[in-house]
């Protein structure tokens, strides 16, 4: 799906700001340009228009659930440059979701892989 990601710059904390990015998705290749923006324990992204989007806002919001759980919600909302056949937007949907899902999960199992992680398990 993502084919090159560029952070153009970042926070004073170290999380990209501003991204340059190409995708492919069902042949279709197009380079968007987004703006991140970071909280506690969410992530907000939106993309400026492009060839095959008018618009993207994207959503990360992780919430506690007992000790060992975190609840993630994942909202995606696109606005396509032109009509799209609805098959194409639920299979491109899950395209997305399951990558996404995938990119978190690595996130996450890496953490608790790491040295960081093992501490708290103890």
């Amino acid at each position: 799906m993502h084919k090159r990601i560029e952070v153009l710059d970042w926070y004073a904390d170290g999380r990209p700001h501003h991204v340059k990015a190409t995708i492919k998705i069902f042949g279709l290749v197009d380079n968007e340009s987004l703006e991140y923006h970071w909280g506690p324990n969410w992530v907000v992204w939106d993309a400026d228009d492009s060839f095959q989007q008018r618009g993207q806002h994207v959503e990360y919001n992780l919430q506690r659930v007992g000790v060992d759980k975190t609840r993630v919600r994942f909202d995606i909302t696109v606005e396509p440059s032109g009509p799209v056949p609805a098959f194409v937007v639920k299979r491109a949907s899950k395209i997305v979701l399951d990558a996404a899902t995938k990119g978190l999960r690595e996130q996450v199992m890496g953490l608790i892989g790491s040295d960081m992680g093992s501490d708290r398990q103890k």
